[in-house]
């Protein structure tokens, strides 16, 4: 398991995004040499784990427990077989671009250390928005990936340092709960029956998905 590109967005101004200033830093490209990651802070007050990247829209991404994206290579050549186009690294807004890791299907809470120095823990799945598709320039496109469930996932930083393209990835931690990136981002898009399912992940889950999933519960009596 390898990391293949570590990727990074300048903010700029676009006519498909909602955010208040009308730039995105969804456009994220490779970047060759070390990149410092750290926890961020709080969701609405801080954006990328990974220094030098941009995070525009505040309200929906970033912070802690969205610090770093990543995508698998092989979801995107699948992707890119669907859509008759060749899907460079960083084109889904993704931080880490990884081989041999199966993303989508990592357990909430698995931690992965990638290098000597950095360890990433699973928060939960990536839902699609207006920026993503006005991004790819495909219509239809939130509908699309919301029912193919290839979501990739959000982590948090556990421990932060420096990482590079080439960096090898070790799994250090996997949960016994089965709840994957991939279930979670079910349950809060199309599957809400779901939603008692994830509970087993508890605190390790993305605050956001647990009050929904808390929520719920309470609300079928449980």
């Amino acid at each position: 398991m390898q990391l293949l590109s570590v990727n990074l967005g300048r903010a700029r101004a676009v006519a498909y995004t909602d955010q208040k200033d009308g730039v995105t830093g969804i456009d994220k490209r490779p970047v060759d040499g070390p990149v410092r990651v750290a926890a961020p802070g709080p969701k609405g007050t801080t954006g990328s784990g990974l220094a030098g990247d941009a995070v525009c829209d505040l309200r929906h991404h970033g912070g802690d427990d969205q610090a770093v994206y990543a995508y698998a290579r092989e979801d995107l050549d699948g992707w890119g077989e669907e859509l008759g186009r060749t899907l460079p690294n960083g084109c889904f807004g993704e931080n880490l671009t990884t081989n041999g890791l199966n993303v989508s299907d990592a357990l909430i809470g698995e931690r992965w250390r990638i290098g000597s120095e950095v360890v990433l823990e699973v928060t939960s799945g990536r839902i699609p928005c207006r920026t993503f598709q006005g991004h790819l320039g495909e219509r239809g496109w939130v509908k699309r990936f919301t029912r193919k469930g290839a979501s990739g996932a959000y982590l948090r930083v556990i421990e932060p340092g420096e990482i590079r393209a080439g960096d090898p990835i070790e799994i250090v931690h996997r949960p016994e709960h089965g709840v994957t990136a991939a279930m979670e981002f079910r349950a809060v898009t199309t599957e809400r029956e779901l939603l008692p399912r994830l509970l087993a992940a508890s605190e390790a889950l993305h605050p956001e998905a647990l009050a929904q999933a808390r929520k719920y519960v309470a609300a079928q009596g449980g």
